[in-house]
């Protein structure tokens, strides 16, 4: 079983480049990708716990009443600290725990092609999975005796390669893939099929694009 950290910016610092297509909603897109993003994690069979890291009072209230645990983003130095704080506030309670970390930001996650992904990565002892850009990562798994050192930011996949982390090759896992950084993004997410509460959001726009 794993448990899963996902990262939650505060909202106003969050999707920027989104902001042309859902002007002033931006927060609350934000807020309602991670929240889709938790709600799919922790109903996927193989997460025992999903861990949400974030400074966001709503975040908090919203992920809590869904089963997540919460903890404060530090030390407040970016992704990659944040992530590590997380997976060692995990192996605190649960030395040899297996952390996997995911993107705030897959609005259209199924908890059945999570299972895939996961049950994939439990065969390495590190890997991760390219976003659908091919140039990021939506997600880096390490097995219970593993340092846990994501690489997120940038060019991840590249970096997550150079590592030793395995490229999981999971094939028609689109909602695990799809993260959300601009608009054409957003539509590609609406034809997978968004959450409840992205949906409930986007259906406040004229357009997305």
């Amino acid at each position: 079983m794993w448990s899963i950290v996902i990262p939650v910016k505060r909202p106003e610092f969050a999707k920027t480049r989104l902001t042309d297509a859902v002007g002033e909603l931006r927060p609350y897109v934000a807020r309602a990708f991670a929240t889709d993003t938790v709600a799919a994690a922790l109903i996927c069979r193989s997460v025992a716990e999903v861990v949400v890291v974030t400074d966001d009072d709503e975040i908090r209230a919203e992920v809590e009443l869904l089963g997540a645990d919460v903890v404060t983003d530090a030390p407040g130095s970016g992704l990659n600290p944040a992530l590590r704080h997380g997976a060692e506030t995990v192996r605190a309670r649960r030395p040899r725990a297996a952390v996997a970390s995911l993107s705030a930001d897959l609005p259209a996650l199924r908890p059945g092609e999570l299972e895939r992904v996961l049950t994939e990565a439990a065969k390495h002892r590190s890997s991760f999975l390219a976003d659908a850009g091919g140039i990021g990562t939506t997600l880096y798994a390490c097995a219970g005796d593993v340092p846990f050192e994501p690489r997120f930011g940038g060019r991840s996949r590249a970096a997550h390669r150079a590592s030793g982390a395995v490229e999981l090759d999971v094939g028609d896992v689109p909602s695990v893939r799809r993260d959300i950084d601009t608009a054409v993004d957003l539509c590609d997410a609406m034809r997978i099929g968004l959450g409840p509460r992205t949906e409930s959001v986007i259906l406040q726009l004229d357009s997305v694009i």
